[in-house]
């Protein structure tokens, strides 16, 4: 993540179709090596995207189909974009955007499940506005519109997401989310 232009970015780079996303990085393929039996290094499956404005790189070497480890790849920079590519929010003019509005329900529960194409820009935007309560989740949950419960089980529903907070949180000199 190289500078606050790129930060800004996030939700922009979240809703890029696949393709485009694409256009943004470098693509290697290449013979994974590892367990697999004879059919395993016959031909460059294994890929790996590096986006270039962020710097961020993924991997995908599961499948014999470099079709299939590149929806892959995507699917997992899509969910690097969300959890790395921060642009803090000023939590005293912040307003949930519709997209996330639109996932609060009820009694103020955010109901948006991981599958959604609407989570991970949900997640992205979580974190920017945790980012900028300096790392507080109850700050954090009031301004979203729910509890600060609500928002911990939220965020723990997801061990990528679980992991990332807490790293966050460390890195802002607090003790990590039980």
């Amino acid at each position: 993540m190289h500078g606050d232009a790129n930060q800004q970015r996030a939700a922009y780079l979240l809703a890029l179709p696949d393709e485009t996303l694409v256009h943004e990085c470098e693509v290697d393929v290449y013979r994974a090596s590892g367990p697999g039996g004879q059919h395993r290094n016959k031909v460059s499956s294994a890929v790996r995207l590096r986006h270039r404005a962020t710097g961020l790189i993924v991997t995908a070497t599961e499948s014999r189909s470099q079709h299939e480890n590149r929806a892959r790849a995507l699917r997992r920079l899509r969910r690097a974009i969300a959890l790395h590519v921060r642009a803090p929010i000023d939590p005293g003019a912040y307003r949930p955007t519709p997209l996330l509005a639109g996932c609060i329900r009820g009694q103020g529960r955010l109901c948006v499940g991981r599958r959604d194409v609407r989570y991970l820009p949900v997640i992205g935007e979580i974190l920017d506005l945790l980012a900028g309560c300096q790392m507080q989740v109850s700050s954090a949950a009031s301004r979203v519109g729910v509890s600060t419960a609500h928002l911990v089980s939220f965020l723990k529903n997801d061990p990528h997401v679980w992991a990332r907070v807490n790293q966050m949180r460390l890195e802002a000199g607090q003790k990590p989310l039980r």
